[in-house]
């Protein structure tokens, strides 16, 4: 197997820091970057002719282009992006403030974009390569209190699906990855809690309590994750959204499920609104 080179974001902790412990074993290279780089030292020492340590914050401007810079001028090219950098927030849509929802877009969303940018000419010069947006189950659906964060998910699938067109006439893939729970960050330190406001106490209540009590025992395993996510890439048909875990199978499936139930059931009404169709 020829080493290849990952470019992992928000590889710190969490599934970023899975993903470049599980390249390092598979003999990959690995460009590690966060906002704070002094947590990947032990990763650097562990192979230090294998690892690039950067300081990448995704929205900050500059950061992303210096990082790819650094990463081609130490290993000559890279294979795979992988856009995980992110957080989430708990908070009904109306207690969410504008200010909040701007910077969590910033990071889940355009973070992700100001990588991506900054990777595609060495990706489309090579003609080959993969970018990996990491979403979540909820970035095909979503719960009371989790509006802010579902809409950095959903953002980010569209334009992805769009960006796996554009890009495969260049060799390069796009895999989104919708992951249920993991046993990562996201719910502990990686999770803001927006101010309560009383009438929607009882409507996102069990929502926070759901967000604190997972911190800790969730079930996935952020290796195993990343080994899936390889051989998705691997596979001469790699998929466009993988799903992670039983919980985000069942509950994506459910969901499909139920939105192909209400297209059966309004069927005939959305057809009727064509100029050719007769009265509604």
């Amino acid at each position: 197997m020829a080493a290849k080179t990952w470019f992992i974001t928000g590889a710190s902790s969490g599934f970023g820091r899975a993903f470049a412990e599980h390249a390092l074993a598979r003999g990959h290279n690995v460009v590690a970057t966060a906002r704070h780089v002094a947590a990947l030292a032990a990763l650097a020492a562990s192979a230090p002719d294998r690892v690039l340590v950067r300081v990448l914050d995704v929205t900050r401007i500059g950061d992303a282009e210096a990082a790819v810079e650094a990463a081609i001028t130490r290993f000559g090219r890279i294979d795979v992006l992988i856009n995980n950098a992110g957080y989430g927030i708990v908070g009904a849509f109306e207690e969410t403030p504008d200010a909040e929802l701007r910077a969590l877009m910033e990071t889940n969303f355009y973070g992700a974009v100001n990588v991506t940018r900054a990777t595609l000419p060495a990706l489309r010069a090579q003609r080959s390569g993969a970018i990996v947006n990491m979403s979540s189950l909820g970035g095909q659906l979503s719960f009371a209190g989790f509006s802010a964060y579902s809409a950095t998910k959903f953002a980010i699938e569209g334009a992805s699906e769009a960006l796996a067109q554009e890009l495969a006439p260049f060799g390069i893939k796009v895999l989104i990855v919708e992951p249920g729970q993991f046993r990562t960050n996201l719910a502990g330190p990686n999770m803001r809690h927006m101010p309560v406001i009383d009438a929607y106490r009882d409507v996102t209540g069990a929502t926070r309590e759901f967000a604190r009590a997972m911190n800790g025992t969730q079930d996935g395993d952020p290796r195993k994750a990343a080994a899936a996510i390889e051989a998705a890439l691997d596979a001469p048909d790699t998929p466009l959204r993988l799903q992670l875990g039983a919980d985000a199978v069942d509950a994506i499936q459910s969901h499909g499920e139920t939105l192909l139930k209400a297209l059966a059931t309004w069927e005939t009404l959305a057809r009727s609104t064509n100029l050719s169709a007769g009265k509604v």
